[in-house]
């Protein structure tokens, strides 16, 4: 019965890894078959309803403590679920078209999705390396799959290099860890610490880790390469997908594995790794020509504003980076896949930014929904962009950290020069002749409006997702899992 129980905890995942295996069982009988996609998202809708169920039930621990679910837990296994469904409803015509649209694509998203879940509701060391670890090996093939290209084949390296580098800080960290306290269950490793030089030497070492997967600064240096070398909606999936399971399970360790008494040296390191990367990525930015590195380095510097609110050390900044990490889902995914849409019509080259001008009149819809994820990302009313910040600002001033709430807002007041520079070449320069758009595929386009009407829902009525997020740090619910 344990074991039933166990399984019903992670049904998710255990779904997804069923049809990853079912995948590659159909596609080794029919090469490319099309009802692999079907499958994939079939899984990924089921995956996504059981995550749903389990956010509104209980709150417990499951596989002998290695892993928790419900609360916080499940709300980001959702959202890794949401933004996995939503990329491979926009790269199946994407993918046919660039004629890269393989069956071992669909198989490799769904069990580095598994790799995510774990990552997501891990509650031990060991839970953490598996998952990262069985994420990290499908995203290195993912990132090479244009393997023809040499920005292809330079992305799937310089992911799989660095990749390495940086899982050998946090295995080592990891392995300080457990010898400064003896175990490896990060409520264990708080209880235990004693603040000496191996833990902090450990903590340091799998910081490091994690850094180097959400591309926070000074560890970002694969991140714009790697973005553009992949194909565009896949670029998504590790945009989304795979930061937001990276950010839950750094909420789980900031909030577990540190003492009480030692909160305010690991949000001081904090602040000053969001400030750089808000301030390095927003600059960087500014002066991108490629669309699609410009988006890289606002990625960057997303990863900033998400870091505000854990820096703040409570239980309300946990609750806003959670929200945030929905927010920059929807407008990330949306914002990729216009930029897949233009893409496809004209190759690779056409991300340049000036190739988009006037476009916004010969595809009118596209430029529009386009219009919409930019404002969202730079954090203008009413899309969700402005509700996410708000909310990470707020908890940071909340926590007496106005000056690292002073930078982020003038940060992101910076980055509305970028945004706002598609815009002016979409609408307000001259095309250049010869340029024709023809009109996406339905899947495809109605993908993209449910993101943008999301995008304007989540950003007018916030209430009731953040007052369900708030619930989850109330009395009895184990103070909420992201409370030591």
């Amino acid at each position: 019965m344990d074991y039933l129980h166990d399984l019903s905890a992670f049904l998710p995942g255990v779904i997804l890894g069923a049809a990853g295996l079912l995948t590659l069982l159909i596609d080794a009988l029919k090469n490319d078959s099309k009802s692999i996609f079907w499958i994939t998202v079939i899984s990924l809708v089921a995956a996504l309803v059981a995550s749903v169920q389990h956010m509104f039930g209980p709150v417990g621990e499951a596989f002998r403590g290695m892993v928790v679910f419900g609360g916080n837990a499940a709300f980001g296994s959702s959202v890794v679920i949401f933004a996995t469904l939503f990329c491979v409803l926009v790269s199946k015509e994407y993918l046919t078209g660039i004629k890269h649209n393989y069956g071992e694509v669909y198989a490799l998203i769904l069990f580095a999705t598994v790799g995510m879940l774990g990552l997501a509701t891990a509650n031990d060391l060991i839970m953490i390396f598996i998952g990262l670890e069985t994420m990290s090996i499908c995203l290195y093939i993912l990132a090479g799959l244009v393997r023809e290209e040499k920005t292809g084949a330079e992305a799937s390296l310089k992911y799989f290099l660095l990749g390495a580098f940086s899982t050998g800080f946090l295995l080592y960290g990891m392995a300080l860890l457990y010898g400064a306290t003896g175990s490896t269950k990060l409520a264990e490793i708080g209880a235990n610490a004693d603040g000496g030089l191996l833990f902090w030497a450990g903590a340091a070492l799998l910081l490091v880790g994690f850094f180097f997967k959400i591309s926070a600064v000074p560890f970002h240096m694969w991140t714009p390469d790697v973005y553009q070398g992949t194909p565009t909606t896949i670029t998504a999936y590790f945009a989304t997908a795979s930061k937001s399971a990276t950010f839950i399970a750094l909420i789980f360790v900031l909030s577990r594995i540190f003492p009480p008494e030692a909160t305010a040296k690991w949000t001081e390191v904090v602040s000053v790794i969001a400030i750089i990367t808000m301030i390095l990525g927003n600059l960087i930015a500014l002066v991108q020509d490629n669309v699609k590195r410009m988006l890289a380095y606002s990625s960057i510097a997303h990863a900033g504003y998400l870091m505000v609110g854990l820096a703040a050390g409570t239980a309300e900044g946990y609750s806003a980076v959670l929200y945030y990490l929905l927010a920059y889902t929807l407008m990330n995914i949306g914002a990729f896949g216009v930029v897949a849409y233009y893409e496809l019509q004209h190759g690779i080259e056409f991300n340049e930014v000036e190739n988009y001008a006037g476009l916004g009149f010969k595809q009118p819809l596209m430029g529009v929904l386009l219009s919409i994820f930019l404002f969202s990302l730079a954090g203008i009313p009413p899309f969700v962009g402005f509700v996410g910040k708000y909310q990470v600002f707020a908890a940071a001033i909340n926590a007496d950290m106005v000056g690292l709430a002073i930078v982020g807002v003038l940060a992101s007041a910076a980055s509305v020069y970028y945004y706002l520079r598609v815009m002016v070449y979409l609408y307000m320069r001259e095309g250049k002749e010869g340029i024709t758009l023809s009109s996406p595929g339905t899947l495809f386009k109605a993908t993209l409006i449910v993101l943008a009407i999301l995008t304007l829902y989540f950003g007018i009525a916030p209430g009731g997702l953040s007052g369900l997020l708030s619930s989850y740090h109330g009395a009895g619910s184990m103070a909420s899992m992201f409370m030591p």
